[in-house]
C-alpha cells in the first residue's frame, strides 16, 4: 500500500511531477476548488497518510492551498516559485529539488 499522497490541482500538474517520481505516490487532482462532497471522498479516505500538497503559485492555487491547510492541517506544503506560477509549467529540474527529500526521485530525466 501507498502511504504517501501528493495533492496536485490538474491532470497536467500530475504528469509532471510523475515524470521526476521515483517511488509509488498516489498523485490526487482537486480539478480546482473542493466542493464538501469532495472534501468526504478525497480527503477523508487520506487524513491518516503522508499528505502532500503542490499546487500553483496563483491566486487559485493559494485559495485551494488555505483550504486544504483548514482540512489537513498536518500535510506538509510544497511550493513552486511564483516566476514559474504552474506546476505543469515548473521546469522539471527545480520540480525535482521541490520534490526530493520528500521523495524519491530520479537522478535522470
Amino acid at each position: 500500500m501507498v502511504d504517501k499522497v501528493l495533492i496536485v490541482e490538474g491532470t497536467s500538474d500530475r504528469k509532471r511531477v510523475k515524470r521526476v517520481l521515483d517511488e509509488p505516490v498516489d498523485v490526487i487532482c482537486t480539478y480546482g476548488t473542493l466542493s464538501d462532497e469532495k472534501l468526504e471522498t478525497l480527503i477523508l479516505p487520506i487524513e491518516d497518510l503522508d499528505v502532500y500538497i503542490l499546487v500553483d503559485a496563483d491566486e487559485a492555487g493559494e485559495s485551494l492551498r488555505k483550504q486544504l491547510k483548514r482540512e489537513l492541517p498536518n500535510a506538509t506544503h510544497l511550493y513552486t516559485q511564483k516566476g514559474y506560477g504552474q506546476v505543469e509549467t515548473t521546469p522539471v529540474e527545480y520540480l525535482t529539488q521541490v520534490l526530493r527529500g520528500h521523495f524519491d526521485v530520479k537522478e535522470k530525466l
